[in-house]
């Protein structure tokens, strides 16, 4: 009996104890994103945002986006002309009054009385200032678009990635659901 007892005490405390014969290696398990692609630098989006703002257009270039290259000069500069162009006339009008005030009534705007005068010199100073606002908005819209273009480039859009959506019916009334599904075919 005593021989028993002590053969499960023995059992028991052999059954209790943890031994490892070998140690094992922690593996981690890494999940690879296949949204993005493989090449991924994440300076290519400063990269592109200094090269427009260094030269309107550049930072289209430079993602080879050249159809865009034409719109941005195309904004930048009818803002530009706007602004030019009111800045003349502003300068017409406001030398025309000046004039008008020193005693001179032979320019070209004396068909016009002192009121027309300044109306004119106003409405082509407020042009003026929204013509510059607009030449800095391009500008700044031209390195906001490079900057995020060039950051969505960086994705991966494929065939094999799709969104659809679908009308089903519900098996238990019978009526129409609208659904929507995200497929990505391996």
């Amino acid at each position: 009996m005593n021989k028993i007892i002590s053969i499960a005490l023995f059992l028991f405390i052999l059954s209790t104890t943890v031994t490892l014969a070998q140690k094992k290696a922690e593996s981690e398990v890494v999940v690879k994103d296949t949204l993005k692609s493989i090449d991924i630098d994440p300076l290519t989006p400063a990269k592109a945002a200094f090269y427009s703002a260094v030269l309107p257009g550049l930072g289209q270039a430079y993602n080879k986006r050249y159809w865009k290259i034409p719109l941005v000069y195309g904004a930048i500069g009818t803002s530009l002309y706007f602004y030019l162009d009111s800045n003349k006339k502003y300068h017409e009008f406001r030398d025309a009054y000046k004039r008008r005030l020193e005693g001179y009534t032979d320019d070209e705007f004396s068909f016009l009385d002192n009121s027309r005068l300044i109306a004119g010199q106003k409405f082509y100073q407020r042009n003026r200032d929204l013509s510059s606002l607009f030449v800095v908005g391009f500008y700044v819209l031209n390195i906001i678009d490079a900057n995020v273009d060039a950051a969505l480039m960086q994705f991966n859009v494929d065939d094999r990635l799709s969104v659809k959506p679908t009308l089903y019916q519900n098996n238990i009334n019978f009526k129409t659901n609208v659904g929507l599904s995200l497929n990505y075919n391996f």
